[in-house]
């Protein structure tokens, strides 16, 4: 390349740099703006097709399920903007790269920064010498008949010589960056008419740029072009090869840190802003959208600028939904009649998807008529009632009628009163709860709650707010049933403050450290107001198998750890109305791993520990000789009580033998069997031989044994 063409093109890149190293925002006054480097945050970009299935499991999740869902897709197919044109496992380097994404995700938005990154010489050095940002929605504006030069010299500083200089010199090196794909306006016959290889050669700017997606002109030049799913399948018929598909997801959980760090540049108000974002699972969930990233927070800026509750009528999943259409409306309607109408047409496809139970809709979908929206009961609807979103609403020029409002209340004090005592449905009634809003109102629905049970789903941030709210507005629930559902350690310290609300309580914890499993359990037996309470808690923790943990709480305090092992379950009640801090992590290990001389230790050091309760597969020499040496060593411990499936004659015979001390007794259950032949894991061999149950006795006086 000579010195003049280098010149023109070190030029060219002074003044991309200085177009596009800012951003104009949607809020931006005139002649205002901020640096493209305090925005720009790489989002999620994957080198993958998503089926059908994957695609509504995304927009199904929330919160931290979807970051996991997230997390999944990024593991192995995420990509960085340096690496789009890399050659594949086969050597194979695309010529055609397709960028697609929503709307919204930031396509055009990582367009301008690879733009400035390349001016800048931090991007494609060595790969490019020059690269061209066409924008499909300017070229619909060009009228008349052009050539591919005349058509970049207007998006660009170079003359149409220079660029006939340039692309002519070193076609290889040129990048064409095509933008909003979905955008152009294709006429029907685009696929007959005579196709264009030459740079000088006129035609419509819609039939040129065509011809370059072909690579009938400057076929060694490479392509990165931008659309919607709504128009990738057109684009990659008509694009050249070898082609590579990208798809930009949005910002995972990490991204949306970044951009928050970024956009309020100040520690305090960063972490303000991103732990209120984070504890809310509606919004935390939008922000992995980069356009709602912005609004979400905008929002928050401003409250904080002027010193209001930044949560302020943000409490419901609805209102925040009504606060960002609003702000959308604020910003991209021209009237409230179109605002109006908008509204009315996107809530008749929600139900339309909604009674069809879609979470994608086609476009046909959106040109069919529905039924009339007044007829559906769902929980937007009750989101709808709030007072701050109808007054929200209302400033818009949309009114919730009263007569709703009286039928919806009316539903669910009905639906509420009928529901059965194992039905799944009390979780959704909760939320229309919540999603109202109304204290009084909720109160008087909580008085006819017996029961909340919630059935084969991960119960999610919201859900846990959603429990600790109505739960608050009421004075006592039969039960509490989780049971069958994954509950976090995070989540279930949400919901801690309304235990004492529920007579039992079932839970599903998955735990992954031992600090977790000592302080959730502690917590609960520490509670001043557990009291006259059952609470079960099932379990998964380290690599072990499933266990549970009963705690029944009352004058004692009952903690009954169950596992998989010979030890099916160890009960220990305690006289103290609180006991010390026990290792819960290390003692369930050691029933797992059955070591008896580990276990003794533990107990010895139980001071307050008045009684106990065994449940073993059966009364072997080994236990025998550990229940001795428990009793001898735990001072405190006045009753032992042991159910045995089998007791063996080689434990028989050492409890004839022995004695406890005083003020301490313990009582044997079980089958006797004396076939020593036979393995004491085979139920099914010994319930054959073994049919007497008997009771054994055993104190300070000596052994004794009875018929039951």
């Amino acid at each position: 390349m000579c010195a003049a063409t280098r010149s023109v093109i070190l030029k060219n890149k002074e003044l991309i740099c200085s177009e596009y190293q800012c951003v104009t925002e949607y809020n931006s006054w005139p002649g205002e703006h901020v640096l493209l480097s305090e925005r720009y945050t790489q989002p999620l970009i994957l080198q993958r097709h998503r089926d059908q299935k994957e695609r509504e499991e995304e927009i199904r999740s929330r919160g931290e399920s979807f970051q996991q869902v997230l997390s999944t897709r990024s593991s192995d197919d995420s990509v960085y903007l340096n690496s789009l044109f890399d050659s594949d496992g086969q050597g194979i380097r695309p010529s055609a790269v397709i960028l697609q994404g929503n709307s919204g995700n930031g396509k055009s938005f990582t367009v301008q920064k690879i733009m400035m990154d390349w001016a800048s010489g931090d991007l494609y050095k060595e790969r490019f010498d020059v690269v061209f940002h066409l924008k499909c929605k300017e070229i619909n504006c060009i009228h008349g008949i052009k050539s591919l030069v005349e058509i970049l010299s207007c998006s660009c500083s170079l003359t149409s010589d220079q660029i006939s200089q340039v692309l002519q010199h070193s076609p290889e090196k040129v990048l064409f960056i095509i933008d909003g794909f979905d955008e152009l306006r294709l006429t029907q016959d685009i696929n007959d008419m005579s196709p264009h290889t030459d740079l000088l050669q006129k035609a419509p700017a819609e039939v040129i740029l065509c011809d370059l997606l072909r690579g009938r002109i400057l076929p060694e030049s490479f392509l990165l072009v931008t659309s919607r799913s709504t128009a990738t399948d057109t684009l990659s018929k008509l694009l050249k090869g070898p082609q590579r598909f990208s798809e930009i997801m949005g910002f995972s959980e990490k991204g949306v840190e970044e951009y928050f760090q970024k956009f309020f540049q100040n520690e305090e108000l960063f972490r303000k802003a991103y732990t209120l974002v984070k504890t809310n699972e509606t919004l935390i969930t939008g922000c992995s959208i980069p356009v709602v990233c912005w609004i979400i927070c905008t929002t928050i800026k401003e409250r904080l600028k002027t010193g209001a509750d930044v949560t302020s009528g943000l409490e419901t999943t609805t209102s925040i939904y009504v606060d960002f259409v609003c702000t959308l409306l604020k910003h991209h309607c021209q009237g409230l009649s179109q605002s109006s109408t908008l509204l009315r047409s996107l809530g008749q496809l929600a139900e339309r998807g909604m009674l069809e139970q879609q979470v994608l809709l086609d476009e046909k979908s959106v040109d069919e008529t529905v039924s009339d929206p007044a007829g559906t009961v769902v929980q937007f609807a009750f989101g709808l009632l709030n007072k701050d979103v109808r007054r929200t609403l209302e400033e818009h020029g949309l009114f919730v009628h009263s007569k709703t409002q009286t039928r919806l209340k009316e539903w669910i004090l009905t639906m509420v009163q009928n529901i059965h005592a194992y039905s799944n449905e009390a979780l959704f009634y909760l939320h229309c709860l919540y999603e109202l809003h109304e204290e009084d109102f909720v109160k008087k629905t909580m008085k006819t709650w017996k029961r909340i049970h919630a059935d084969d789903r991960f119960i999610s941030r919201t859900d846990c707010w959603v429990l600790l709210y109505c739960s608050q507005c009421c004075q006592c629930i039969e039960r509490l049933d989780l049971s069958l559902c994954r509950l976090s350690p995070e989540n279930f310290r949400m919901i801690l403050p309304v235990y004492h609300k529920f007579k039992k309580v079932s839970l599903f914890l998955e735990v992954s450290s031992d600090s977790d499993l000592d302080e959730l359990i502690n917590t609960l037996t520490r509670g001043q107001t557990l009291r006259s309470q059952c609470i079960v808690v099932f379990f998964t923790f380290t690599n072990l198998e499933k266990c549970f943990l009963r705690l029944s709480i009352d004058e004692e305090i009952s903690i009954c750890i169950g596992t998989s092992a010979s030890l099916r379950s160890l009960t220990l009640i305690f006289q103290c109305p609180e006991p010390i801090n026990i290792e819960w992590a290390k003692l369930t290990q050691i029933i797992h791993q059955e070591d008896s001389d580990a276990l003794m230790s533990v107990l010895d050091s139980f001071s307050e520990l008045k009684k106990m309760k065994m449940r073993l597969d059966c009364l072997s020499e080994m236990w025998t000789h550990c229940i001795l040496q428990i009793i001898q060593n735990c001072s405190s411990l006045t009753e032992l009580e042991v159910d045995a499936w089998f007791l063996l004659e080689e434990g028989i015979q050492i409890l004839q033998r022995s004695r406890t001390r005083p003020a301490c007794s313990v009582t044997f259950y079980g089958f006797i069997c004396n076939n020593q032949s036979q393995k004491c894991t085979r139920f099914m061999d010994f319930h054959l031989s073994c049919n007497q149950m008997v009771k054994i006795h055993l104190s300070s006086s000596g052994f004794s044994k009875d018929l039951c």
